[in-house]
C-alpha cells in the first residue's frame, strides 16, 4: 500500500496546526512540517516578516486598523505560500471543497479567499491565532494546536495564553464556542506535535 493510500484508508480526525511566523527561522521547522503532513493535519502559517511589514507600513503611513487587517491576512497567504514550497507534500488549499479534497494528506491553508470574508474584528486583535480557530470552527476540525517558540504555560487555558501574550486577545472568545481540544505546545517542539496528532488519530481509531 502506498503512503497516500495508507493515510486514506487511516482517515484520522482533522486537526489545525498554527505554526507561528517566529518559527520561521527556526531549526525545528522543517521537522514540524513533516509531522503535520504525515498526520494530515492543516497547516496555518502566521504572518511572520510579511505582517512585520504591514506593522512598520501603519506605523509609519497610519492607515486604519481595517485596511492592516487586510494586508496582515495577505502576509498569511505569502507565509503559506512560502511553507507550501518547502514543504509540497502539504496541499495548498483555499476553500472547504478543497480542504475537503485533501482530507487526510496534509494541507496548507492560503487564506485569502475565506479570511477576508470572515465576519470577524478587523484589528489587530484577531491575528493569525483567532483566524487558525476560525479555521479550525469552520472545517468541524477535532482540536486546534497552537505551536510557539516560546516556552509553554502551565496552565492550558486560552484566557491565560492570551494574558501571557502568546496567542491574540481575540481567541479566548472563539474558544468558549469552539467545541473541539485547543492545544499550545512551546518550545517548539516536534515531538510534542506529534504525539498531540497522533493522540487524536488514536482517539478517532
Amino acid at each position: 500500500m502506498g503512503l497516500d493510500a495508507a493515510r486514506m484508508k487511516r482517515r484520522p480526525l482533522l486537526s489545525v496546526v498554527k505554526l507561528g511566523g517566529s518559527l520561521f527561522e527556526a531549526d525545528a521547522l522543517d521537522a514540524l512540517l513533516d509531522a503535520s503532513a504525515w498526520r494530515g493535519a492543516v497547516v496555518v502559517a502566521g504572518g511572520g516578516p510579511f505582517a512585520d511589514a504591514v506593522r512598520a507600513a501603519q506605523k509609519r503611513r497610519g492607515f486604519d486598523d481595517a485596511t492592516a487587517h487586510r494586508m496582515a491576512i495577505l502576509a498569511m497567504e505569502q507565509s503559506a505560500l512560502m511553507l507550501a514550497a518547502r514543504r509540497p507534500d502539504l496541499r495548498p488549499c483555499a476553500t472547504p471543497e478543497a480542504f475537503a479534497a485533501a482530507r487526510g494528506r496534509g494541507a496548507i491553508w492560503l487564506p485569502a479567499r475565506m479570511a477576508l470574508e470572515a465576519d470577524l474584528p478587523a484589528s489587530w486583535d484577531v491575528t493569525s491565532d483567532s483566524l487558525a480557530l476560525w479555521l479550525a470552527i469552520t472545517l468541524g476540525a477535532a482540536q486546534a494546536v497552537f505551536v510557539k517558540a516560546a516556552p509553554a504555560p502551565a496552565a492550558e487555558d486560552p484566557k491565560t495564553w492570551a494574558e501571557s501574550g502568546l496567542v491574540d486577545p481575540y481567541l479566548p472568545l472563539l474558544a468558549a464556542r469552539y467545541e473541539g481540544r485547543v492545544a499550545l505546545i512551546g518550545d517548539a517542539s516536534p515531538t510534542a506535535l506529534d504525539q498531540a496528532l497522533d493522540g487524536l488519530e488514536r482517539r478517532a481509531a
